[in-house]
């Protein structure tokens, strides 16, 4: 009984040092957004001794988040629907259906996952820049749809594996075609799986910079939310209250998203096909 409950206790304080861990940062975030320019530099681990609530508005303006968010925005949208689309249908035929050079497809795409962007931006640019999809939307729309395509495909394919193909082969029994199958027995049954690739593509999209810097960067109206944070930073200091307002603001949508979705969202990751 007493080793159990030094077990127990031991479990709490592990527990705890990890949330402080993990929502520390959170917190001082939340102090320095709702302080002024000066007290976040004499006291910045301290909680507020005036809440600010001003900050937010100066930073939504001064960080154009109306501007960049509409854009993150279609960018996650897009974004979304073209890899649930187009890795859906992947992952489905990697799963069922027997492709010649299927394991070739396998690696393939196993070792386009792990290139680093950086090693084919160069011909890329210069490819995007000679069919004119620099400083659009659409173009950057199929960069991020295209460099996802691997980890998308086989997220959604660990999962259709684990399918039970009795429903699908009772449906080509009665006549439906495999798109029908597809869409009428697989994607109804696989949709957290689905839900759980869609929220991962759109953090990863919302939370993405680099990319919008290199092939946007021609048109500062077309830049991401991730750009308004370089909007609080003077020449040779930042802004630090609004630069953690500014944060907030950026992943508002996000966390809420996910707070709205988190059951799906981590039935997606663990559940099996029957869970689902």
């Amino acid at each position: 009984m007493n080793r159990r409950r030094i077990n127990r206790w031991l479990l709490y304080i592990v527990l705890t040092i990890l949330l402080v861990v993990s929502l520390g940062p959170m917190l001082l975030i939340l102090f320095t957004s709702v302080k002024s320019e000066a007290e976040a530099a004499l006291q910045p681990l301290l909680p507020p001794k005036e809440i600010i609530l001003e900050n937010f508005k100066i930073a939504w303006e001064r960080g154009q988040f109306a501007n960049t968010m509409r854009v993150s925005g279609l960018l996650v949208i897009g974004t979304v629907a073209g890899q649930l689309l187009l890795c859906g249908m992947a992952a489905y035929a990697l799963a069922r259906l027997r492709l010649p050079a299927m394991n070739g497809v396998m690696i393939y795409l196993l070792a386009a996952s792990t290139i680093p962007f950086f090693m084919y931006m160069v011909p890329l640019f210069i490819t995007w820049r000679t069919i004119h999809l620099i400083n659009t939307i659409p173009g950057t729309i199929i960069l991020h749809t295209a460099m996802g395509i691997p980890f998308t495909t086989f997220l959604l394919r660990s999962f259709l594996v684990q399918l039970p193909s009795e429903l699908e082969d009772a449906a080509r029994v009665d006549g439906a075609r495999e798109w029908q199958v597809f869409s009428k027995v697989v994607l109804p049954i696989a949709w957290p799986a689905f839900l759980t690739a869609g929220l991962l593509t759109g953090i990863g999209v919302w939370s993405s910079y680099e990319l919008e810097l290199i092939f946007m960067s021609g048109n500062s109206d077309l830049l991401p939310v991730m750009y308004s944070f370089s909007l609080f930073q003077g020449r040779f200091s930042r802004n630090w209250p609004l630069t953690s307002a500014g944060a907030i603001i950026a992943i508002a949508p996000i966390l809420i998203l996910y707070l709205a979705m988190q059951r799906r969202f981590i039935e997606g990751l663990t559940a099996g096909g029957l869970k689902a």
